[in-house]
């Protein structure tokens, strides 16, 4: 798949066809380059010759393979720069796959900790325009704004710009915008990481009720007591490869594991993960 418009939001292909299934990822490979900003010295430029930019080419995803159920909550772990959000954004059709198929039943919402907010408008506006990017006519966004802002517990400061918001502020209003529809499939990125608890505790009443309808949520988070709490499956991505896929409780057991044995022994290999 060599462009974003590659990534299919369409039924599984028949090959492997499943009434169930929401999101199919197929030996995903994802490379991308980073190139160096380096100025040209001084014997490049008495060559004469124009110095090409150099670039690494970082292996993010390595042929991941998954398939995901309506009803299932995934939570994605890892260290940093595992490919939890390359995943994500993968998943979402944001980023073209080098390699391999990704095909989802519906398009998927994602939901990060830097997605678009319009930092001059107040809470209020922003709301009213994430209503409209979801699709929602004036009518429909008029009769959940209430709601909606009711949900964030930010009533004290939605006409406030987003500029003065904290980051859990912030994720609050997040989470609240990207759920005033509920999508058949929703991507978290990091965005409840940075609530607190009695948000996180309203993020999964939401969260239970868009899965109760036949919805599918990756949860992509560093905290470990989230994912157990939040999901009903865990999928541990390690240097681009998936390491663990399993019960959260395994999973999660697993890569701590792994996470003591590289701090007590500095070894990069820890017990094997959950299958």
């Amino acid at each position: 798949m060599d462009d974003i418009s590659e990534v299919a939001v369409a039924p599984p292909p028949a090959s492997s066809q499943d009434a169930r299934t929401t999101v199919l990822v197929r030996d995903l490979h994802v490379t991308y380059r980073v190139y160096e900003d380096r100025r040209p010295r001084l014997k490049d430029l008495l060559a004469g010759g124009v110095r090409r930019p150099s670039y690494r080419e970082i292996a993010a995803l390595r042929g991941v393979d998954l398939r995901v159920r309506a009803g299932e909550s995934v939570g994605v772990i890892g260290h940093n720069g595992s490919g939890k959000s390359t995943l994500m954004q993968a998943i979402a059709g944001l980023l073209p796959a080098t390699r391999g198929e990704v095909y989802a039943s519906a398009k998927p919402s994602l939901l990060g900790v830097a997605a678009a907010l319009n930092k001059s408008a107040s809470g209020r506006r922003n709301v009213l325009l994430g209503g409209l990017a979801l699709g929602l006519s004036r009518e429909e966004i008029a009769a959940r704004v209430a709601d909606t802002i009711e949900f964030t517990g930010l009533q004290d400061f939605i006409d406030l710009p987003i500029r003065t918001y904290s980051s859990g502020m912030r994720a609050r209003l997040l989470f609240a915008i990207a759920t005033m529809v509920e999508p058949e499939i929703l991507l978290i990125d990091e965005a409840l990481s940075v609530g607190d608890e009695e948000f996180k505790e309203r993020s999964k009443a939401r969260i239970d009720r868009l899965r109760a309808q036949a919805g599918t949520v990756f949860v992509v988070s560093h905290g470990l007591g989230s994912i157990r709490e939040l999901c009903t499956r865990a999928v541990w991505l390690h240097k681009g490869r998936v390491r663990g896929d399993g019960t959260p409780r395994e999973v999660v057991r697993s890569y701590k594991e792994y996470l003591d044995a590289v701090k007590t022994h500095g070894r990069s290999e820890g017990p094997g993960a959950a299958r």
